[in-house]
């Protein structure tokens, strides 16, 4: 499909006069558009699922997660994956995120890269990838060169593919198994996909990783108990998940968190199925992580 005739680059109705609004409109406008955003994500919901499922089978197969995208696009897989570690505890090399043009390309643009369909190639052969993972090509208009690229040699290799658009019938979601492909109308500044288009796709990576995690024993309740503890301020909120997860109270946390290695969901096991350190941690591995199977078991 030509650029023009998407709808990422139509021009927006409501803001053909955005240059005489005064501040109060515009922002009033651009308030009105982003409360749209999250409805044309809902209407995904059922493809986005496929998507997550594709990504558990993934990582219970040792496998991983793979973003790619040029420019906001790649910033935003580039901004799921590094978030990822510190939030689940998970290897970096477990959620990567490719971006157009290198890891320079997240603060300045490498001018031509996103029309470099074999760097897509190279950057895949670059992170060694295998059948066992899965890559999430993410494109606001839905036809990057880079992300066609990858998404094809990914295919090639039987690798589970996912397409994240905001256009649909889009190449990259033909190109893919699984097509995301959301409507969100166009820019209040037209073409400027950093926009709504930003936002429906930070909304969908945030879903894909944090139902995945959720999905492979990284959560209890609704508690971020594989959390990295790296710092004070994030040692304090490891003391809360435990008296949040056990009841328990601050001293007893900290004491538990100290034998754990400030491992938050060993520390919980260990208290509530009243096990040793090697024990919890025994017990988390055959249960896949998850805390309920494993106090089930104990």
């Amino acid at each position: 499909m030509k650029l023009d005739h998407l709808e990422t680059e139509t021009r927006n109705e409501k803001t053909n006069h955005l240059d005489e609004m005064t501040t109060l409109e515009l922002l009033t406008v651009m308030n009105e558009e982003d409360a749209q955003v999250a409805k044309a994500v809902q209407k995904e919901i059922p493809q986005i699922a496929k998507a997550v499922e594709l990504v558990i089978k993934a990582r219970q197969q040792n496998g991983r997660l793979i973003y790619m995208g040029a420019g906001t696009s790649g910033r935003i897989g580039l901004l799921d994956a590094v978030e990822c570690p510190p939030t689940f505890g998970v290897d970096p090399e477990e959620v990567i995120g490719l971006i157009a043009g290198g890891e320079k390309a997240f603060i300045k643009a490498v001018e031509g890269a996103e029309d470099n369909r074999a760097l897509g190639v190279a950057d895949l052969k670059g992170v060694e990838l295998t059948a066992n993972d899965v890559v999430i090509g993410i494109a606001a208009s839905g036809r990057t060169p880079y992300v066609l690229g990858g998404l094809t040699y990914a295919k090639q290799l039987g690798v589970p593919t996912v397409a994240i658009a905001c256009n649909k019938s889009s190449e990259i979601g033909a190109a893919a198994d699984v097509a995301i492909e959301i409507e969100n109308g166009p820019e209040i500044l037209t073409g400027s996909t950093r926009l709504k288009a930003g936002t429906a796709q930070k909304l969908v990576c945030n879903m894909i990783s944090t139902a995945t995690m959720i999905g492979t024993g990284k959560v209890f309740g609704n508690l971020m108990v594989d959390m990295q503890l790296t710092n004070e301020k994030l040692i304090e909120r490891g003391k809360r998940i435990v008296m949040e997860a056990t009841d328990c109270d601050k001293v007893t946390a900290a004491e538990y968190l100290a034998l754990a290695d400030l491992r938050p969901k060993v520390a919980i096991l260990m208290i509530l199925a009243g096990l040793s350190q090697d024990e919890a941690v025994s017990a988390l591995a055959n249960t896949n992580g998850f805390i309920k199977k494993a106090l089930k078991k104990s």
